[in-house]
């Protein structure tokens, strides 16, 4: 049972954004900076991606710990109401993600995948090991 009514949830979960997150317009910033040239949110693809970086066949998904289920990760963690919908939500979420990114490979893109953790603990280390992936093979 929800702690709230479905009309402050949904007041809630409508503030909670699905592109420009403070984290994927730091990667952006990063990477712009740098010299990279890309494409945000490309629609035309599966999953989306939220950087598409064409010259080097690269596409990069910023995920949030807890809608995309990073395992021993502090901030995944279920919530303690409507447990089985939340463990199935974000179980969709995890299968969703890997479906998209098989299918991208197979259209010749490499995927590469940055945790929202990762960028809060070390922001600078973990852009530098994206830059070398990008630059490896390309």
């Amino acid at each position: 049972m929800d702690t709230v009514s479905p009309e402050k949830r949904s007041e809630i979960m409508s503030k909670i954004k699905a592109t420009d997150s403070k984290v994927e317009i730091a990667v952006r910033k990063y990477l712009f900076a740098k010299g990279y040239r890309y494409r945000k949110n490309a629609s035309d693809l599966p999953g989306r991606p939220d950087i598409l970086m064409p010259k080097h066949k690269t596409a990069i998904f910023i995920h949030g710990c807890f809608w995309h289920g990073h395992k021993n990760c502090k901030y995944h963690r279920i919530p303690k109401t409507r447990t089985e919908y939340w463990k199935k939500k974000i179980e969709g979420n995890s299968f969703r993600d890997i479906r998209n990114a098989n299918k991208l490979r197979k259209m010749g893109w490499r995927c590469f995948t940055v945790w929202e953790c990762r960028l809060k603990n070390d922001f600078l280390r973990e852009m530098e090991k994206l830059e070398k992936k990008i630059m490896s093979i390309s």
